[in-house]
């Protein structure tokens, strides 16, 4: 039975899903590792850039990726799938080869900005390709197989990308670059054109309709007030690419993961760890990919009963406990249970926001309401650019804390630049100190907390569950 419903799927059906594959296997091989990649110092390769230009050029950037669809559908849907999937493919390749040879604030903000046009002209072809080849009959497995490919590339990019980082930096943006080489020629080839009505207006036309529509949807009150809401579920998730990968790289001690795991199994220790002993940070962030796609089925399964708003207010309070937990502790044991927690929360509320959208848009309007579900997870990565950015640098940001802590001691360090990098500075400091770095570290988390962006990052999460138990007590109740 199960066979015969695969054989139904038409060839471009697998086609898109293929091109999803390895878009999401790219995108996330990059996208987990970039923010240590902006951040780390200049000597390993990387860029040095201070947490508040991490976070201007991840929110700003990830923000316009998830905004721009609402146009560039409508442009797919004018000139063509086929040709807006290798414009979007070449934008990439070309993003990726030339960001990995930036070096400035500007330049790197600027090529990134261009990676998200690139992204935002992808997003809702492949969507509306898979709606597209599927029919009532085959649409639930269908978009079921595709929610576990966009998961299983997603998991597999960074353990490409990883070990490439680690010769040379580089080498993460021409393996990029290439995937999206394999999908060009993929598209060419393997892609036909899916059956679509055709506008007969001009583009400009189109363009100026689509921002009309969105005009009336966002005239709809409640519908705003919900949206507004969702922003805070996003601008706590975003938070697992944007802050994490940083937390764990400056605070947290993954040898005692490693030696944890090599107790059982040396040979997986070794697969998984580095020859110091420890566990990348971008790996252990991987594993809530490694979660969903675990047990996204059994969560679905557990929550389909429940009203999808009662879902989402519970995912999103179990998120924020297991975010507030990831920032809690230096221990990396500690951790891989929070993402656990997260990623339970994550599965519960996440599918469940889309899911609400079209139980309470208006029938005619259902394609125009669920179209707007990106301008939250738009407005979330702004506003989690902000919160990684300069608020993380003020309360977390090793760096910071030190160069305030060199300051009270009067160690008369050289700023950080160019010619004398954060490695420079860390090496200074504890020289001058007589710490070593486990010292160190252990002092500065006593002394500073950096910890305490827990209370925020949670805060915001909880903050959205109250806010949305409000909004389904008094402007949902009311007929």
């Amino acid at each position: 039975m199960r066979q015969n419903i695969f054989t139904k799927f038409p060839k471009t059906f697998w086609v898109a899903n293929t091109a999803e594959l390895f878009e999401r296997l790219a995108w996330y091989g990059f996208y987990m590792i970039f923010a240590n990649y902006l951040t780390k110092s200049t000597e390993l390769g990387a860029l040095g850039f201070s947490q508040e230009e991490k976070g201007w050029i991840m929110g700003v950037g990830t923000a316009l990726l998830y905004a721009l669809p609402i146009i560039t559908g409508t442009i797919a849907d004018k000139l063509g799938y086929k040709k807006i999937l290798l414009l979007s493919f070449s934008v990439y390749m070309s993003g990726f080869l030339m960001l990995g040879k930036a070096t400035g604030f500007y330049s790197v903000f600027i090529i990134f900005l261009y990676i998200a046009i690139g992204g935002a002209l992808f997003k809702p072809i492949i969507s509306a390709t898979i709606a597209k080849t599927t029919t009532k009959e085959t649409s639930s497995i269908g978009f079921g197989l595709f929610y576990m490919i966009v998961n299983i590339g997603s998991f597999l990019g960074p353990w490409f990308t990883i070990p490439l980082s680690k010769i040379s930096w580089y080498y993460v943006f021409i393996f990029t670059s290439g995937v999206f080489l394999i999908n060009i020629i993929l598209i060419s080839f393997f892609y036909k054109e899916p059956d679509r009505k055709i506008s007969t207006n001009k583009l400009f036309t189109d363009i100026k309709s689509s921002l009309n529509n969105i005009t009336v949807a966002l005239s709809d009150f409640k519908f705003v007030i919900f949206l507004i809401l969702i922003i805070g579920f996003w601008s706590m998730y975003f938070q697992l690419f944007f802050s994490l990968p940083v937390f764990i790289d400056q605070w947290v001690d993954t040898t005692i993961l490693f030696n944890k795991i090599h107790e059982f199994s040396p040979a997986f220790a070794d697969l998984i760890g580095t020859a110091q002993g420890t566990i990348e940070a971008e790996k252990l962030t991987n594993i809530d990919a490694f979660y969903i796609i675990i047990f996204q089925l059994i969560i679905s399964t557990i929550v389909m009963k429940m009203r999808p708003i009662n879902a989402m207010i519970t995912g999103i309070l179990i998120a924020s406990i297991g975010i507030g937990l990831m920032f809690l502790s230096m221990n990396s044991i500690y951790l891989v249970f929070s993402i656990f927690i997260f990623a339970v929360g994550e599965m519960s509320s996440s599918p469940k926001i889309t899911e609400y959208i079209g139980r309470i848009a208006p029938k005619d309007k259902l394609a125009l309401y669920m179209g707007m579900s990106f301008l939250p997870v738009a407005g979330g990565s702004f506003f989690a650019g902000i919160l990684s950015g300069n608020v993380y640098a003020s309360i977390s940001d090793k760096i910071s804390i030190l160069k305030t802590e060199a300051s009270e001691r009067l160690l008369n360090l050289p700023e950080i630049s160019e010619k004398y990098t954060q490695t420079d500075f860390i090496h200074d400091f504890l020289l001058k100190t007589g710490m070593n770095s486990s010292e160190l570290n252990s002092f500065l988390w006593d002394k500073y907390h950096p910890y305490n962006i827990l209370f925020i990052y949670a805060g915001i999460g909880i903050a959205t569950a109250i806010g949305l138990i409000l909004y389904d007590k008094f402007l949902m109740s009311k007929k």
